[in-house]
């Protein structure tokens, strides 16, 4: 006899298995438990097999009759309806959003840092419009470019670019899970507008880097972001690097900045020696610090850090151009001058650099820290920047390469 809302409502646990059918297979079984389950009894190939479809009364009878009809139709064509739902699941679990989100998941336990995780997942943002729940045995070259092409359109060939290489990356890692059989990114190499790359602005002329000096110093913004400056110039970190900065990341005694690998590009630990001038800027920091962990918290809050935009924000008001510099450049005016100035092996100033070499050969055997060399080219640096800044300097050698006339730019920099 066909089962009923009220048979199914009203049906009591006992100590035992309870099955009620409602025919054609279907049957709700009460368990000892006190659960509800609803079963499908079929045969295919000969063989009597059995259909989980869900617990009442989270399935209704209704839902259960319709799923009931919808396994029978499958066996009509042939198609045993639990292989099926099996491949249904395979198939969700294959969709390329899925295999990106696993991906994303693997970075993460890999330690990335944080940024690079929002990069990765901003990029991918782009993707699933086009094809984020397609399994990714499905998605060829051409509906990748699809994807790859809304974004060129808006003339940003650079995140295009990124954006192809983040989905080759999901698609190997497809590969390596056995989800996937080849990465179709790779017909796409050369298919798209490449991007025109600017090198970040840099002041390079020593009597250039002067004038930029005295403007730092005389710049009447946040303290903080004057302190900022000054040791972007003396340590030549990367900006990032120096923003997020701990105050138990530096060891006064020893005059060492310890940046912890989570915050490194490369993904390395990395020391700065801290010349005399360094840990001046950060005494005078920590005396008027409120006592906070971080070295440049934001005004806003005193748990996050200063912002991307503010170092280079504060360039722009003593009156430098995005085309005349940069807190990045910092690092390219550090490596142009020591190299230029021929007093230090272009290895330690790598190392300093926290570069790491492209040769994989060499890079096996270029493990020397050049620590105390480094020691000496820090101080000597601090001790340079100090001639360029002083107004009083007229003419100033930086090694055997000839000599530069320091004077005080026309434009008023303040």
């Amino acid at each position: 006899m066909a089962l009923s809302d009220v048979k199914c409502r009203n049906a009591r646990p006992i100590s035992k298995l309870v099955k009620l059918s409602d025919g054609g297979g279907l049957q709700l079984w009460v368990q000892p438990t006190g659960s509800r389950l609803w079963r499908l009894a079929y045969r295919f190939g000969g063989k009597q097999k059995l259909l989980a479809l869900g617990s009442y009364p989270l399935i209704s009878l209704a839902e259960a009759r319709e799923a009931r009809d919808a396994a029978k139709r499958l066996l009509l064509r042939g198609i045993d309806p639990a292989q099926e739902r099996k491949s249904q699941k395979a198939s969700a679990e294959d969709t390329f959003r899925s295999i990106a989100e696993d991906y994303v998941d693997k970075l993460k336990k890999e330690g990335r840092a944080d940024r690079t995780i929002t990069k990765v997942k901003w990029l991918l943002d782009f993707a699933y419009p086009t094809f984020g729940n397609k399994s990714v045995r499905e998605i060829d070259p051409a509906t990748i470019l699809v994807a790859l092409r809304s974004v060129e359109v808006r003339g940003r060939y650079e995140s295009a670019r990124r954006l192809r290489s983040t989905i080759g990356s999901v698609f190997r890692y497809a590969i390596a899970t056995a989800r996937a059989d080849v990465d179709p990114t790779i017909a796409l190499r050369g298919a798209l507008v490449g991007p025109t790359v600017t090198p970040r602005a840099a002041v390079t002329d020593p009597k250039a880097l002067g004038g930029l000096l005295r403007a730092i110093n005389a710049f009447d913004g946040q303290p903080t972001t004057r302190a900022a400056l000054k040791l972007m110039a003396l340590l030549f970190p990367r900006p990032g690097e120096l923003r997020a900065a701990e105050w138990d990341e530096f060891d006064f005694e020893s005059a060492v900045w310890s940046i912890p690998e989570g915050r490194m590009k490369m993904r390395r630990p990395h020391r700065v020696p801290l010349s005399r001038q360094a840990v001046s800027v950060l005494t005078s920091l920590r005396e008027i610090s409120d006592g906070g962990a971080l070295v440049f918290p934001s005004v806003r809050s005193r748990s996050r850090p200063i912002s991307d935009n503010t170092l280079n924000a504060a360039l722009r008001r003593m009156g430098y151009g995005k085309e005349e510099a940069t807190a990045h450049g910092f690092r390219a005016t550090a490596s142009t001058l020591l190299n230029e100035c021929g007093k230090w092996h272009p290895d330690a100033i790598e190392r300093q650099l926290a570069h790491i070499e492209s040769n994989d050969v060499r890079r096996a055997y270029a493990r020397a820290e050049h620590w105390e060399e480094r020691i000496k080219m820090m101080q000597w640096w601090a001790d340079y920047l100090d001639e360029l800044e002083s107004k009083d300097a007229g003419v100033i050698s930086i090694g055997g390469h000839g000599k530069s006339t320091v004077h005080t730019p026309s434009r008023d920099l303040r």
